[in-house]
């Protein structure tokens, strides 16, 4: 029995339903799981039966969290991306100073770090236990034939495209030079090698990606321990939510969501129930804790709208959605094979979009593009050309072949217990 300690965001909606499934599943295992987060996020991990240690009393408050996440909610492109960063900073400072002691103290024997919690590793590297990368948003490693995850660009393989992504990433790294220094700076203080590359953040023993590889860009320099498993999923994860089923006209189902987090653009529900009235279709609007129905005003065509939807329940019903690209969302789509028109707001969500589209599984309009007739256009686009819904059960296919929650969990088990490389060709 191995006690693992899983670092994720967890008071990020998206990091945490990827954690939480790898979770039950090592439990159902054997293994004891204990999720370290900051203070007050503990309710879901707690629910769902694993264990939970929070840091950052004094530094990172529930209060101070909800300010900070309500601020970036209301942010979307490159002022995101800044705030997002700073965010990230004061995290990793926090978890730095508070989390090796906690760790330490529980006896956690390994660890599995969110790619987004980049110190992660030199926690692990510190008290000499060994980690694994859970890529629970969109592959981040650097790669210069790929463009930043911050770009709806379309992937160009040409020297052009190359160097025009090198600018982007120079610019970037500039950005999050204050969170890599903060990072130097302890591994000097602990005597610990520097990293000479941005991707030695990511574990040397197995790196996991809940996509399937379908999904991804042609990459380069993946390191052979990379893992393509498709999405975890597990059962009693979500909580249930009440939904007016009896609503349903029986009508062709579109359903619109943009998240949990990044969700406050009112303006932009607007313009999709505009885009979608007349259709002979229903339109189910899920505003994710954002809003509540009352506070919109009289939206065009009388869409259904909820503040909450029971998701994977509801996709099983649905032909078309309308995201704004979070990793978990689209491949909940993927999943149940149904085409996607994605609108990406900030962090990663470009990148996923400019992946739905090189995939063929879905259209992707940036913000500050959309209007009601190229969104009725894209709608109209994907609902009548076969090609779309095609693609989606293509890839509908590939993620049930990719071994899920699974093989993840062989691929972690195997990692720790010979405390070598896990390499992809080594996995059936």
């Amino acid at each position: 029995m191995t006690h693992f300690g899983a670092i994720c965001p967890t008071q990020f909606t998206g990091h945490l339903n990827t954690m939480l499934p790898l979770a039950q599943e090592l439990k159902r295992r054997g293994h004891r799981v204990t999720f370290i987060g900051i203070v007050g996020y503990e309710a879901k991990v707690l629910a769902a039966g694993l264990e939970y240690l929070d840091y950052g009393q004094e530094d990172l408050s529930p209060e101070a969290m909800k300010k900070s996440l309500y601020h970036l909610s209301q942010l979307s492109g490159i002022a995101a991306l800044r705030y997002g960063i700073q965010l990230k900073k004061n995290g990793a400072n926090v978890l730095l100073k508070d989390a090796p002691q906690l760790i330490k103290n529980a006896g956690i024997d390994a660890l599995l770090i969110d790619s987004i919690s980049i110190a992660g590793g030199t926690i692990a590297d510190l008290l000499e236990i060994p980690f694994i990368t859970i890529c629970s948003a969109v592959v981040f490693h650097l790669d210069y034939a790929i463009p930043p995850h911050f770009k709806s660009w379309e992937y160009n393989p040409t020297l052009w495209g190359k160097l025009r992504n090198l600018s982007a990433y120079t610019w970037s790294g500039l950005l999050r030079k204050p969170v890599r220094d903060l990072i130097a700076e302890y591994r000097r203080q602990w005597n610990l090698p520097l990293y000479s590359h941005p991707n030695d953040v990511y574990s040397q023993l197995a790196q996991i990606s809940q996509q399937p590889a379908e999904l991804e860009f042609p990459r380069e320099n993946l390191p052979k321990w990379f893992h393509f498993t498709g999405p975890f999923h597990y059962s009693g994860t979500r909580e249930p939510v009440a939904f007016p089923w009896d609503k349903l006209t029986g009508k062709p189902l579109i359903y619109a969501s943009l998240g949990s987090l990044v969700n406050r653009f009112i303006d932009v529900f607007d313009k999709i129930a505009a885009a979608c009235d007349g259709l002979d279709a229903q339109l189910v609007m899920s505003l994710g804790g954002s809003a509540t129905p009352e506070s919109l005003p009289n939206l065009p065509g009388n869409p259904l709208v909820v503040k909450y939807a029971p998701q994977l329940e509801l996709l099983q019903k649905v032909t078309l959605t309308i995201t704004h690209a979070g990793m978990n969302t689209t491949l909940e789509c993927l999943n149940n094979g149904v085409p996607m028109i994605a609108i990406p707001i900030a962090l990663d969500q470009p990148g996923i979009a400019a992946r739905i589209a090189w995939s063929g599984v879905g259209e992707a309009i940036p913000l500050k593009r959309l209007t009601v007739a190229r969104l009725r256009k894209a709608i109209s686009k994907v609902l009548t050309q076969p090609s779309y819904k095609q693609n989606a059960l293509r890839l509908q296919s590939a993620i049930k072949r990719s071994g899920g929650v699974t093989r993840a969990a062989d691929i972690i088990e195997q990692a720790v217990s010979t405390g070598k490389p896990v390499l992809a060709e080594t996995i059936n």
